[in-house]
């Protein structure tokens, strides 16, 4: 019997890699084939899935966090020598600053563009950036000024970090926008939110970032005036492109230097890996992530396995960190299976604090009942 591992992260908790490894411990039964492979839908796991399919490597950088720190963030290249893979969350992330400083009207994307210039300084000419879990909602201000494009004041000096920020920009200088016209940059994206209003950047995704009610009207302003600024000066309306709502509007201001592309996150990733043959193949397929919810069915790969799955009458199980208490009625037909591992009164806390353990005993005791009853 083939079993094929293919979960996402537990955020927080535990790597993509690190669910497969415990999965695959949990199953502990040589009888199976058992292959693993984690994946990610441009957020966290996204450079290791994507040169783990295309035998790159990984490089270290300095660069600015959300807060304006030094920290060092990794990246991805390939061995065509060419393309390099980033994931924004890996300079300008939710998970790098502490719960009680997270808030987008202070946060930046500077860091997010220290890689990329760093990317092109090495030569690589192709950049597949990752957009999820963010920090910030600056639309992409502090990205831009790493890469050299000037946002000034009514002091003809560069606006300072953070969506807070945003409503001090006066003027662009456009000199540099020419600099990077032969660079390509695909976003990974599984949104199509535009950047402003009910279904925009700061309404959707900010409070989850630490800004209060208050805060997203600031925020939604902000940006409304960036982006009025950026029309003005250069021509371009980074209102009008699906996706550009994504990770706090970093995708609509880096399109104003590249030639952008906008992917599904998860079905590029599934389409790297040759998913949908590995499926085919496998007679079992095990997937998950940290919180199985209303917003799953929205690219998350946990879905999206589930659906190829259903193509070919497979049979999936589905382990998640949490269950919301709508969410086991709503998926029960897109897997055979459903676990939690926050069940029995198991706090959030503490299955973070335990996942690994959690998740290979949850795994053991699956396998034992399917033993009896399902396969």
């Amino acid at each position: 019997m083939k079993i094929l591992i293919v979960p996402d992260s537990f955020k927080g908790s535990l790597s993509s890699q690190q669910v497969a490894d415990a999965i695959k411990e949990g199953i502990n039964n040589s009888q199976f084939e058992i292959e693993k492979i984690p994946m990610a839908d441009g957020g966290e796991g996204t450079v290791d899935c994507l040169i783990s399919t295309y035998r790159g490597r990984k490089l270290k950088d300095f660069v600015t966090d959300p807060l304006g720190r030094k920290i060092q963030a990794e990246f991805g290249v390939l061995k065509d020598k060419k393309t390099a893979i980033i994931e924004m969350a890996s300079a300008s992330g939710l998970l790098l600053i502490p719960k009680n400083k997270k808030n987008p009207l202070y946060t930046t994307t500077y860091g997010t563009g220290e890689l990329i210039r760093k990317s092109i300084e090495l030569g690589f000419t192709k950049i597949i950036l990752g957009l999820g879990g963010s920090a910030t909602t600056d639309c992409g201000a502090g990205a831009l000024q790493a890469l050299g494009v000037k946002l000034l004041d009514k002091q003809n000096v560069n606006i300072r970090f953070g969506g807070l920020y945003l409503k001090e920009l006066k003027r662009i200088d456009v000199s540099t926008l020419d600099k990077y016209k032969d660079i390509e940059l695909t976003f990974l994206c599984d949104v199509s939110n535009k950047l402003l209003g009910v279904n925009g950047s700061a309404r959707i995704y900010s409070q989850q970032k630490g800004a209060s009610l208050e805060e997203i009207q600031i925020l939604e302003n902000n940006l409304e005036h960036f982006a009025r600024i950026v029309k003005r000066d250069t021509g371009i309306d980074i209102t009008d492109i699906n996706g550009s709502g994504a990770a706090g509007g970093l995708a609509a201001g880096l399109s104003l230097l590249f030639k952008s592309h906008f992917v599904s996150g998860s079905e590029f990733v599934i389409d790297a890996a040759n998913l949908r043959t590995k499926i085919q193949n496998a007679d079992i397929i095990i997937t998950g992530e940290g919180e199985l919810n209303s917003q799953t069915k929205f690219g998350k790969i946990p879905y999206k396995i589930a659906e190829i799955a259903k193509e070919y009458n497979k049979n999936v199980i589905g382990i998640f960190g949490s269950i919301t208490e709508d969410a086991r009625e709503e998926y029960k037909q897109e897997f055979s299976l459903i676990s939690e591992l926050c069940e029995k009164g198991i706090s959030t806390k503490k299955a973070m604090q335990n996942a690994y353990s959690l998740l290979a005993g949850q795994t053991k005791k699956i396998f034992e009942e399917l033993q009896i009853n399902l396969f």
